[in-house]
């Protein structure tokens, strides 16, 4: 089965040292609507692209909560990147200073929500 790809079990062991165990939930979660679609988010992203050596975690991680920010609709996504972000050494300052220099791209409004989204998520992380 293609699901079981060495680029697909790849991807899975990057999404892990990337999200945890939110990793096999989300990726479950994708799967039990559409196999292909999950096959393609583990082994496009995690297994193609964030194994490249040239950017380390911190610089990916805050990479992608920069774009996930200025898109402004992916508040889910969003979380679940700052809470990596988190995971591979990024601190709450540099996550909140990286949406705030994003207003002059994505405007107040999308930069509002990604601040509260870090919120939701620096709440859950202090429980």
């Amino acid at each position: 089965m293609t699901r079981h790809s060495q680029l697909y079990r790849q991807g899975m062991q990057e999404m892990r040292h990337h999200l945890g165990d939110k990793a096999d939930v989300l990726i479950a979660k994708i799967e039990s609507i559409s196999e292909e679609f999950a096959r393609v988010n583990v082994e496009f992203p995690y297994g193609e692209l964030y194994t490249r050596t040239i950017l380390d975690d911190r610089v990916r991680e805050l990479c992608t909560v920069a774009a996930l920010t200025v898109q402004g609709f992916s508040s889910p996504q969003l979380k679940l990147h700052i809470e990596a972000a988190i995971h591979c050494g990024v601190s709450r300052a540099e996550i909140v200073e990286i949406i705030t220099q994003m207003i002059a791209y994505a405007g107040f409004p999308a930069a509002t929500n990604a601040l509260l989204a870090a919120k939701e998520v620096f709440d859950e992380i202090s429980d």
